[in-house]
């Protein structure tokens, strides 16, 4: 399997600052051709780098209330529920879950408070203290730097590195750390599709 390298690097570069970027305006920065991008974009989709392709919206351009970050402490076995519940809210821009299990959102708060968004989301007898401050300025700055791919092995768990295999089966793209992982991997499908 190949890993990523300074050319794949710079493409994700290049998309984090424009998805919208031609193929042909990437491939003149990165000396290939366009569909030579067009491949390497594929494969980093294929294997789970380039999740998608959104659309930023300014909030402050539209008008739509006041921004605020909410930091909710809750209980550590109510946190990855309050998490999930509060990032599908409609107001909520950004969810963040730290390792203590506190939950941050930036959200986007027009009609009410933020205390009636996070009772609408999960109630506000799972917040054990809120704290909310109006957001001045923000910025999104994803950055590549010198990542490497950390695709984990479908098989055992562990990193596939530059020696790992990918295999397609049955129309899935399977990635593997060994030719023996990949093996075992295969034949266990192969006795669930017989038996199936």
């Amino acid at each position: 399997m190949r890993t990523l390298d300074e050319t794949d690097r710079e493409i994700l570069r290049l998309l984090l600052a424009d998805a919208r970027r031609p193929y042909s305006d990437i491939a003149e920065r990165v000396d290939l051709s366009a569909p030579a991008v067009s491949d390497r974009v594929d494969r980093l989709r294929e294997v789970g780098v380039i999740e998608g392709f959104t659309l930023r919206i300014d909030g402050d351009a539209l008008s739509d209330g006041l921004s605020v970050l909410a930091t909710l402490s809750v209980a550590p076995a109510d946190a990855d529920r309050v998490h999930e519940a509060v990032a599908a809210h409609e107001r909520v821009e950004h969810a963040f879950l730290t390792a203590d299990g506190e939950v941050t959102v930036a959200a986007r708060v027009e009609e009410g408070t933020a205390r009636d968004l996070v009772d609408d989301a999960v109630g506000l007898d799972a917040v054990r203290e809120l704290s909310v401050r109006p957001i001045d300025a923000h910025e999104w700055s994803p950055a590549v730097g010198d990542a490497d791919l950390a695709v984990e092995c479908v098989e055992c768990g562990n990193t596939v590195t530059a020696e790992g295999e990918s295999a397609r089966i049955d129309g899935t793209l399977y990635h593997f750390c060994c030719g023996s992982c990949r093996e075992n991997f295969e034949q266990r499908f192969d006795r669930i599709e017989e038996g199936a």
